[in-house]
């Protein structure tokens, strides 16, 4: 539905809509996405977005169950789909992950780095290292390997597509969030600098989420709730399909002449 309404809007403007080979610039099909923390809350909203554009998909997270979940939705589109146990703050799991999606794909043309994990703490002194390196492992050093390991891939095949979800955290860190805003900030310059290194062959962006309605934000305070609302523009928190639209354009050819940029998706967080 939403490729649909896209291409009437672009319709509308009076733009081309057609690629060279005859196909709609925000067609996936033919193309395979890996997804990471692709299970549950924006991940599994983006995987399904990506499978509903036509692409193949892998979804990874540390509950293979419910990659397994997902990974079936897919297929009952008619398309291929895997799930895929891994944790990936974990460095020495992520070849692992890549030569099986390959060997099982045979490609990849889109990775999105959405896993990451923001832990709650009352006092800053409280952040104990282990903590600390967990939510950098998770949300930087994660993946910052992966897209090194699919980007060097993608490039030698000549083309592909990776997307970062960091956060609004980078540019607005709270003393409730620090690492994980510390973490965010390192994965936008890993965006920007990969995004150099793989050109022209590869894509490489970000995409910084406000707040969403996930299962992380299920167990907010009814302050916090009132807190994110009141700070975005729309006055309310997003819902996770409201990201997809900001990937779908990232992942395909409506956005080939777009690399290193950082997408706000924040209801308008002034």
């Amino acid at each position: 539905m939403l490729t649909d309404q896209c291409r009437q809007h672009c319709v509308g403007m009076g733009s081309d809509v057609s690629r060279a080979d005859g196909g709609a610039p925000w067609s996936l099909a033919g193309k395979v996405a890996l997804v990471t923390g692709g299970s549950r809350g924006l991940g599994r909203a983006i995987a399904l977005s990506l499978a509903s554009a036509g692409a193949d998909v892998a979804v990874v997270s540390r509950d293979q169950a419910s990659c397994d979940d997902v990974a079936s939705q897919i297929r009952g589109l008619g398309l291929q789909a895997a799930g895929y146990s891994c944790h990936v703050g974990h460095w020495h799991e992520l070849d692992g992950l890549v030569d099986a999606v390959y060997r099982d794909f045979g490609k990849v043309d889109i990775l999105v780095n959405n896993a990451g994990k923001s832990p709650r703490y009352d006092e800053l002194t409280d952040i104990s290292e282990a903590l600390f390196d967990s939510v950098v492992g998770l949300n930087l050093k994660g993946p910052f390997r992966l897209s090194v390991l699919i980007g060097a891939r993608m490039k030698a095949a000549g083309g592909g597509a990776i997307i970062n979800i960091t956060s609004i955290e980078v540019d607005r860190p709270s003393p409730d969030s620090l690492p994980y805003a510390a973490a965010k900030a390192g994965l936008t310059a890993v965006t920007e600098g990969l995004a150099r290194a793989l050109a022209p062959e590869v894509r490489v962006n970000a995409v910084q989420p406000g707040a969403f309605r996930t299962d992380v934000s299920k167990h907010w305070p009814p302050e916090m709730w009132d807190r994110v609302s009141s700070a975005a523009l729309l006055g309310r928190v997003g819902e996770p399909n409201e990201i997809c639209g900001a990937v779908l354009f990232l992942a395909s050819d409506a956005g080939s002449y777009t690399t290193g940029i950082r997408l706000r998706v924040d209801g308008g967080v002034a």
